[in-house]
């Protein structure tokens, strides 16, 4: 099977080529830009194409929304054209107002954001005109390396001893890109195969919660594995922000049909926060053993 994915630095796409690389059954292509044509499908031949999402299309200008959301249409012209699968991963800020219970693949965003509302209606036009497609409704991503990252900035300024900030009173799924990625590939694999199981689904990591208590949980394992190698860092403190304060936003994606179909269990992201930090610890020894290689 071979895959495309746009955006070569995004962080799924990084995601992606880790995955990919400890496969044989996969073979990836990564495409710098954020768009494709017909042409350059029509020569590289993918069984599907992957785009990553906007992580927070909520703090962007309407005009990189609309710029992300005309680079998708683009793309579906080209699929359209090729008859090639797309796959469209979107961040769960769609459901701008949240709901009180998990929500399910079936209920379309309604946001009263009119850039949200231009991704929606891209959305729209993709189920509306062309049936083999995946639309992937994300928690907020989170990785160590890419854009949209989330992790790699909060480990950061954690370090540098910055402050930082994070919405106590929305609750979410955060989801590590790396099993997003491994989800992804066994979905297509499934497709592949002959499942013709197309549609929208949701996918995100086990255990709401608030972007201050991840964000807390993070600094309090990243002290944890720096005071375990026996380094002393003075931390930056994590701030709360209170956005909605009558009650708590929930954005809880209901992850149940992905497991019925394709059997994609949800990591939970504590056990991919540990992992991923276990990973920093490693590139942050080489590259002390560099910079003291250079020094000597």
């Amino acid at each position: 099977m071979k895959l495309l994915i746009l955006d070569a630095g995004h962080c799924l796409s990084l995601a992606l080529a880790r995955e990919v690389n400890r496969r044989t059954d996969t073979e990836l292509v990564i495409e710098q830009g954020v768009t494709i044509t017909a042409t350059q499908l029509h020569t590289i031949a993918p069984d599907a194409v992957i785009i990553p999402p906007l992580a927070q299309p909520l703090n962007m200008t309407p005009a990189a929304v609309g710029e992300h959301a005309d680079a998708v249409e683009r793309c579906l012209d080209a699929c359209l054209a090729q008859e090639v699968p797309l796959v469209w991963c979107v961040s769960d800020q769609l459901y701008e107002d949240g709901f009180d219970e998990p929500i399910d693949e079936h209920v379309v965003p309604t946001p009263r954001d009119e850039c949200l509302r231009r991704l929606v209606a891209t959305g729209d036009r993709i189920r509306n005109e062309y049936h083999r497609h995946l639309i992937i409704r994300l928690g907020p991503l989170f990785a160590l390396e890419g854009s949209h990252a989330w992790l790699n900035e909060i480990i950061d300024s954690l370090i540098e001893g910055q402050s930082v900030r994070a919405a106590e009173d929305v609750v979410c799924c955060p989801t590590s890109a790396d099993a997003v990625a491994m989800a992804l590939v066994g979905m297509l694999q499934q497709q592949a195969s002959g499942a013709n199981a197309w549609g929208a689904y949701h996918l995100a990591g086990t255990e709401p919660v608030s972007a201050f208590t991840f964000t807390s949980m993070v600094r309090t394992q990243l002290a944890t594995h720096l005071e375990g190698r026996g380094e002393k860092v003075e931390l930056g403190e994590v701030t709360a922000l209170n956005h909605h304060h009558d009650a708590k936003l929930r954005r809880v994606l209901n992850c149940r049909r992905v497991l019925d179909v394709f059997g994609v269990h949800q990591k939970p992201w504590r056990l991919e926060v540990g992992r991923m930090l276990d990973a920093w610890c490693l590139m942050r020894d080489d590259q002390q053993d560099a910079s003291t290689g250079e020094s000597i």
